[in-house]
This record gives structure tokens, sequence and C-alpha cells, in this order.
């Protein structure tokens, strides 16, 4: 009995120290060297692992970026989250250099507010948007607005989105917001858009994405865009489009003069982050003051005219005192009777 436990033990050892000298030649036959720079990369990523950068984590970026150093440019790789800062520190371990990116920030292209876009059914399903949009329009008229389920606030990692309960629409903290695109696949409907964050945060942008004809967007809601193009007659810098019956403004070549936010007449067109307007005052010559008479124009007591002051004697007419009563003569027939 001993003598098989032996054997046992001796041939299992054996073949152990076998495949463990076979596996040791392999992996010194076909070891594959990581690029030292891989890590120290990937240290300075922010490790958000949010997809933003088109690939699957930051470990993906930090190998991109290496082969993209290799080749001799960084150009059209970018992290959204660290932004310039980090894509400085990253040009700058590879030796590279790399073009200033200007900051982005997610962008609700909806303002169909409980008040504007009223309901017209019920809803009782799972509550997402995908699944909303997947078997019906929705609980509102428009067929192309907000769901309100909430996916792009589940979708952000950086908690920069939050559903207002007054108007039921997402609206995004601008310093929170990473601008990595999450909330942008995360929406069925694509209503947001990551766009210019704008000098100061001022931007405008259009805040409707309805294709329908002016007459029944309207009717859905009431700040829906109507195609009616006059946004586009009132730019002068050729930012603004119309197809489908919806406008689009280019954020590229908008110069923010906001005379289409002027323009519209349904008010889909909103200018984010510029100072409220001043009250006109009126000029200091314009104010109104009471007018003071001059001394030569103080009123005086009219003073009667001597021809006025005494009162001319009323003369008889000629007629009048030519016009003596007459005595009437008796006829002769009178004074025969009386005889």
């Amino acid at each position: 009995m001993m003598n098989f436990m032996l054997l046992a033990i001796v041939v299992l050892g054996t073949i152990a120290l076998v495949a463990s000298a076979i596996l040791f030649v392999v992996s010194k036959r076909f070891a594959v060297e990581e690029d030292p720079r891989l890590a120290k990369v990937a240290e300075v990523l922010p490790g958000a692992n949010c997809g933003g950068c088109g690939f699957p984590g930051c470990s993906g970026m930090a190998d991109a970026l290496v082969r993209a150093a290799d080749n001799g440019s960084l150009e059209g790789l970018n992290c959204p989250v660290g932004g310039s800062k980090v894509m400085s520190q990253v040009a700058d371990l590879l030796g590279m250099s790399v073009a200033q990116t200007e900051p982005m920030v997610a962008v609700v292209r909806c303002n169909g507010s409980c008040e504007n876009r009223p309901r017209t059914a019920v809803y009782d399903g799972l509550s997402s948007c995908a699944a909303m949009n997947a078997c019906s329009a929705g609980e509102t008229a428009c067929g192309y607005g907000c769901l309100g389920c909430g996916d792009c606030v589940e979708a952000c990692r950086f908690g920069a989105i939050a559903l207002n309960e007054e108007t039921g629409l997402p609206e995004v903290d601008e310093e929170k917001c990473t601008a990595c695109g999450a909330c942008v696949k995360a929406c069925p409907r694509h209503i947001i858009e990551l766009r210019k964050k704008g000098p100061k945060g001022r931007r405008v942008y259009v805040s409707c994405v309805n294709k329908d004809k002016g007459a029944v967007a309207r009717k859905a809601c009431q700040t829906a865009c109507i195609g009616c193009s006059k946004c586009v007659k009132e730019c002068k810098f050729e930012a603004i489009t119309v197809a489908d019956n919806l406008s689009y403004i280019d954020w590229s070549k908008c110069r923010l003069c906001k005379k289409c936010v002027a323009a519209c007449p349904t008010g889909a067109i909103v200018a984010k982050n510029f100072p409220a307007p001043k009250p006109v005052e009126p000029k200091a010559e314009e104010v109104a003051k009471p007018v003071e008479p001059k001394a030569e124009e103080v009123a005086k007591p009219a003073e009667p005219k001597a021809e006025e002051t005494a009162p001319k004697p009323i003369e008889p007419k000629k007629e009048a005192t030519e016009a003596a009563p007459k005595t009437i003569e008796p006829k002769d027939e009178a004074k025969e009777v009386t005889a």
C-alpha cells in the first residue's frame, strides 16, 4: 500500500516539475513587453472610465495615446473629464504637443415643461426613457421632446444632471459637467447635445428638436420651433440653418449677438448665462421739467382799452324818429250820420 502511495507522489511531483519547466520556458519565449509609458500615462488620466473619449476606459485611452505618440501626433484624442490640463500633462510625458481644446458642456435642447407642454396621456410601465420611447410617444403630444424618466441622470457618474420637479426636465450643472457624453448616449430621443461652453459660459441655442410642421409643433408645445426662418433672416453670420421644419445654430459661427433670440416668435431660442438687460433710463436732457414762464411772458391782468371803457349812447334810427302817429280823420259818411 505504501509503495503505491510513494509511486503516486513521485509521478505527480515529476509531472509538476516538467510542467513548471515548460511554463517557464514558454513565458520567457513568448513574453510580451509592456511599454513603461502606459503605466505613467494611466496614472495621469483621471481614472473615471466613462468612455467619453471613445475608448473602453482609461487604460484603452492610455494605449491609444502611446500609439499616437509613436505615430507622431495626438490629434483627435481628448480626455473630456481631465480637459486641457490633463492632456497637457500627457503631452509633456510623451514629448508631444497638444492643441488647446475649448471646454464643452452638455445642453438639454427641450423647453417642454409641464406648463408649455400639457399631458395628453398617462404612461403605466417601466420607468425608463428607453422603454417609454420604444412603446409609445410619451405622455404628451410631442413625439420628439424629453420623456422625463431620468435615464440621463442615471448615466451621469459625476452627479451633473438632476430632474427639476416643477418643470419635469433635466438640468445640467455646468460646474460638475465634464462633457463625457454619457448622457448624450443615454437619451433615446437625442435631445442632449455637447456644445461649446462659450466665453463666461454664455451660449445661444435652439431649445427644441421637434421636426413637425409649425402648426402641429405649436399645438403640442407652446415654445416649439415652427421653422418660420425669422432667425435665419436676422442672423448676419450665417450661423443658423433650417432643415426639416427645425432651426439649428452652429456654435462655431455664432457671435452671441442675441438678435435671433428677439426675433423668435415662440421663444424656442435660448440665451444662457447672459446678464439681465438693464432698465432703460431717460437721459438727463429728456427728463421732463416744469416749464417756468419767462419774465416777459408772466400773465398780467388785461387792461381795458380806452375805446371799450365808455359805452356809446344808442342813437335812435331815423325811421323810428320820423314814424310819428298820424291822426285819423273821420270820413264824410260819419259826419252825415251825426247831422
